[in-house]
């Protein structure tokens, strides 16, 4: 399985976590992009980000409760981090963190490592080997005429995968706008199953026995965090 399936499969899963936690880390999300700009219509990333909200099922008064948070002037202010770790075996990890205390949210995070014997590293220890992408994700079966057409509208593709009836287009985050303008305009009524700008692993490696075991404990614990909002790694769980 390519990273399609792969890409797919975490937005899956990531739709099953706890709604609490879900629903705090859009809140956050949508106060931060809207803390320089509450406007919707002039700001494109959180026009985005509330349509990718209402996608997860995020009700309306938390959408609304965060922009009207960022316009006005209270004592909460959030900050986005990210901590690079080396896992059990050969993996790493990169976690991504919304957060109003970052000697809590470290402390945390560090402590989550320390339980598998896993260390968290510098800035850049582990970022080199992965890919900044903007990813989206769609059923068809028109991948020639897809293809051609991103070809013909200058689209920098940095990979395009056709599987199990889905396209995957990965391209640099500069150009996501004009990629979803251009699949946009060839069918209005496209049904993004992945929409996301994320950290994506070069080379994937695979676990097993009590390695494996060790890895999922430490994401599970990871994940647990309610600052953590994303965690990239380089894993290959399929």
């Amino acid at each position: 399985m390519g990273r399609a399936y792969e890409v797919r499969k975490a937005s899956i899963q990531k739709t099953g976590a706890i709604k609490a936690k879900t629903y705090s880390l859009f809140a956050k999300e949508i106060y931060l992009a809207a803390k320089d700009n509450p406007d919707i219509e002039t700001n494109v990333n959180l026009k985005k980000l509330i349509e990718k909200a209402k996608k997860n099922q995020i009700p309306n008064d938390i959408i609304d409760r965060a922009i009207n948070k960022a316009k006005g002037s209270g004592a909460e202010d959030y900050t986005q981090v990210n901590y690079e770790g080396f896992g059990p075996g050969q993996s790493t990890l990169i976690v991504k963190c919304l957060t109003d205390n970052v000697n809590r949210t470290v402390s945390l995070v560090r402590a989550a490592f320390n339980k598998v014997d896993a260390k968290i590293g510098v800035t850049n220890s582990v970022s080199y080997n992965y890919d900044y992408l903007a990813i989206v994700s769609f059923e068809s079966n028109d991948g020639e005429v897809i293809l051609e057409l991103l070809i013909d509208n200058d689209i920098d593709i940095s990979d395009f995968e056709e599987e199990e009836g889905f396209i995957t287009i990965s391209v640099n985050p500069s150009s996501a706008k004009h990629l979803k303008e251009v699949l946009d305009k060839y069918n209005p009524n496209l049904d993004y199953v992945v929409d996301e700008i994320g950290l994506y692993a070069k080379d994937k490696i695979t676990l097993s026995g009590e390695e494996l075991e060790l890895f999922n404990k430490l994401y599970n614990l990871l994940d647990d965090i309610e600052d953590v909002s994303e965690i990239y790694h380089n894993v290959d769980l399929n």
